[in-house]
């Protein structure tokens, strides 16, 4: 067997990933001749087939499958060995972009960055506030360097520290309802009350929906303050997170409807940053201390409501 070189194995990688050579071609800026010659010189220094190229769509040869779970860790481990060398270059940030979501608790999230910035006199914190989608698709994005928020955890962009569970509440004010409150109230009993939610500022991305009544009034704010707000003067009901009421439930101001068709709902809260790219000296001493710092969303109360 003859040594293959990287350029051969990202050819590879990339008529697997794209199905064609001409695809391949195009995503490497490399012409189509190139991209089938690499190969071709690949299959002969290792003495194998890789490719079946018999059929109207390049496939995979069983040998072929196999070398190539091999080289996609190979090139995996390329790219982290790429982004640490930029990590080596770069010297300490003047700012940090860091996002604060609407599920997280507003005193520990800035309790949390205030020790660490307390020392990084030079490095200067770049704040944002941001719902729903908004957090994550900033990072997407890379108009953020780190959020306090929740995130697609199967997202392999993404890396994160877990900060504890938010525990969200579907409450009214005493005498919103015009039934007795119980456990099994409906959506289609709920269908025709006014249901306050949180404007999504996100741009682009499918934005999710959480437990949105279909057809039922809405009233939007722009964060959970206003939303409580709205809630205690009966003029909307809709889900808070847990540790911003629990004196309100406490003392009877609000009402829990949780129940079988309401059931709230438990978030991760976490911090989390992109996997794919470099960080800065002074990023990295962020991350660290986030994962030294005790978990501040379990004083939210993790408890399933009630």
């Amino acid at each position: 067997m003859q040594p293959f070189t990287l350029q051969e194995i990202q050819c590879f990688d990339a008529v697997v990933r794209e199905g064609g050579f001409q695809a391949a071609a195009s995503v490497l800026n490399r012409s189509h001749t190139a991209v089938f010659a690499a190969i071709a010189k690949l299959e002969a220094n290792l003495g194998v087939a890789l490719l079946d190229r018999t059929g109207y769509r390049v496939d995979l040869t069983e040998a072929g499958r196999s070398f190539h779970r091999k080289a996609q860790a190979l090139l995996g481990e390329m790219e982290a060995l790429r982004v640490h060398a930029r990590q080596l270059t770069m010297g300490e940030e003047t700012h940090l972009r860091v996002i604060l979501g609407d599920t997280c608790p507003l005193h520990d999230g800035l309790q949390l960055l205030g020790g660490f910035f307390a020392g990084c006199a030079n490095t200067r914190l770049d704040l944002h506030f941001e719902t729903i989608g908004g957090p994550s698709e900033r990072l997407l994005e890379d108009e953020a360097d780190l959020i306090l928020h929740w995130i697609d955890k199967s997202d392999p962009r993404l890396e994160w520290i877990d900060l504890g569970a938010i525990s969200f509440v579907p409450v009214v004010a005493p005498g919103f309802l015009p039934f007795a409150p119980s456990r099994s109230i409906t959506p289609e009993q709920m269908r025709g009350l006014t249901q306050c939610i949180i404007r999504d500022t996100a741009r682009d991305i499918a934005k999710p929906s959480f437990y949105v009544v279909e057809g039922a009034p809405q009233c939007t704010v722009a964060d959970h303050t206003m939303k409580k707000e709205i809630v205690l003067r009966g003029m909307a009901w809709g889900h808070l997170p847990r540790f911003m009421i629990e004196e309100e439930l406490r003392d009877g101001r609000l009402l829990s409807i949780t129940g079988q068709h309401f059931p709230g709902m438990d978030i991760d809260l976490v911090a989390a940053r992109r996997r794919d790219r470099p960080h800065g000296p002074v990023a990295n001493r962020l991350w660290h201390y986030i994962q030294t710092h005790p978990r501040f969303a379990d004083k939210a109360s993790t408890s399933s409501p009630r």
